[in-house]
């Protein structure tokens, strides 16, 4: 069946609007992993209430915590892990957090997901846990590693484990999150060349410390001492990641786009944003008192093109690229190879839809060189990839007769995304 084509709507002059965004993703899930191991009641409050972060709670109260939800409020009551069938969808923090903590369950935990997400990398993740004590039963086919079992006995030894996490930061900041809970902790040490996104292990770090847990880092080694996790109240921070779209979308229309509650210091990667819109010559303002970040675009003065190393906000790239193919002059986008193994293969897809829509795009071995050219309309396919479908709505700004296939899997991380966007294009 195809999924039907959402006609992106074309903004007839520079848009203006303040746009509030929920929750991140990143923060979120994370909260609710630690908040299921923790040693007392948690409540996290200004939560994403999304399809990745809906898994993640359904997940952990299949296996015995209590998680009820009240608008954007998560509160979780710890209980005795034990075994569940669990439906991790395409979400990669999902598949890669969880496993840790099935290893502590008492029973049998299996891993099911989306057909898409057999492309994501899982290896380390498996290997780490075995490696650490824990019972694991693969698909035996590594490009297919979906389904799998994790047989938990109610604890893991744990130790020094090392792991390649050049692919996904995600495989270090799994073990983490649940290190606390072994019985020796855990201490990963990343034999393999750069870890992509580190600002996000960074996150993790931050998180654990918050509730109470020692963490020592050092360069590739990271250590969790054992003991406990304590429950407490998270306060998430806005998805600075689903912001840029909306940013993006000021910066193409020579608009003003403001977003609430900025935060003044943050681990999120998203923050990155702002510097890459200035490089691009776009006005970017952080009002401290009042904690809005303004985006001021220029109508008159095109966009210039970068050379950007994404590599710690890889997430970002579906964003930049979309700007860089309405920029003036070349750009080139590096440090990414580890996207290929994102909810898509995100360089490929980059490349595929934004040449069919009149763009030269040449893919390298870690990105992307992108020179612009005149747009013309057409189908955006998406892949599933919500960040490949609000890229597809920001060329649609500008772009006539831009069709965007599946919207709806915004829902991924952004419920609502369309209703959002014309909101903002309406005025």
């Amino acid at each position: 069946m195809t999924a039907e084509l959402w006609p992106a709507p074309v903004a007839s002059s520079p848009v203006s609007a303040t746009v509030s965004v929920p929750g991140s993703k990143s923060i979120t899930n994370r909260a609710l992993v630690l908040a299921a191991l923790a040693d007392a009641p948690s409540v996290i409050g200004g939560a994403l209430r999304s399809r990745d972060t809906d898994l993640m709670a359904d997940a952990l109260r299949a296996m015995g915590a209590s998680v009820t939800a009240d608008g954007d409020t998560f509160t979780v009551v710890p209980g005795g892990l034990h075994g569940a069938e669990l439906a991790c969808g395409l979400a990669g923090t999902v598949l890669r957090f969880l496993p840790p903590v099935a290893a502590l369950a008492d029973g049998e935990v299996l891993f099911t997901a989306d057909d898409a997400a057999q492309k994501r990398p899982m290896g380390a993740t498996l290997e780490s846990l075995v490696a650490l004590g824990a019972d694991v039963t693969g698909s035996g086919d590594p490009a297919r590693p979906l389904p799998f079992r994790v047989s938990g006995h109610g604890g893991l030894r744990g130790g020094v484990v090392e792991i390649d996490a050049s692919a996904s930061s995600q495989f270090v900041s799994g073990l983490l999150l649940s290190g606390a809970r072994f019985d020796e902790g855990v201490t990963v040490v990343h034999t393999g060349t750069a870890i992509p996104s580190l600002p996000h292990v960074e996150m993790t770090v931050e998180m654990l410390r918050e509730a109470g847990v020692r963490v020592d880092t050092e360069f590739n080694r990271w250590t969790v001492h054992p003991g406990p996790v304590a429950g407490r109240h998270w306060a998430v921070e806005p998805d600075l990641s689903n912001a840029t779209p909306f940013l993006a979308a000021a910066a193409v229309t020579g608009g003003t786009v403001r977003i609430p509650d900025w935060p003044a210091t943050t681990s999120q990667p998203g923050d990155q944003f702002r510097v890459i819109l200035q490089d691009m010559g776009v006005e970017v303002e952080h009002h401290t008192h009042s904690g809005v970040l303004e985006v001021r675009g220029d109508a008159d003065t095109p966009l210039q093109g970068i050379s950007w190393d994404l590599h710690d906000v890889g997430e970002l790239t579906p964003t930049v690229a979309a700007l860089c193919a309405l920029a003036e002059g070349r750009s080139h986008l590096y440090g990414i190879a580890h996207l290929r193994g994102h909810e898509t293969d995100r360089l490929a897809a980059l490349q595929r839809e934004l040449s069919s829509l009149g763009c030269g795009v040449t893919q390298t071995d870690d990105g992307l060189v992108i020179d612009p050219q005149p747009l013309t309309g057409g189908v955006w396919h998406t892949y599933a990839d919500h960040r490949m479908a609000t890229a597809g709505a920001v060329l649609g700004l500008v772009t006539d007769d831009v069709l965007v296939e599946d919207i709806a899997t915004t829902a991924k991380t952004l419920p609502d995304f369309d209703l959002r966007w014309t909101q903002m294009v309406e005025g």
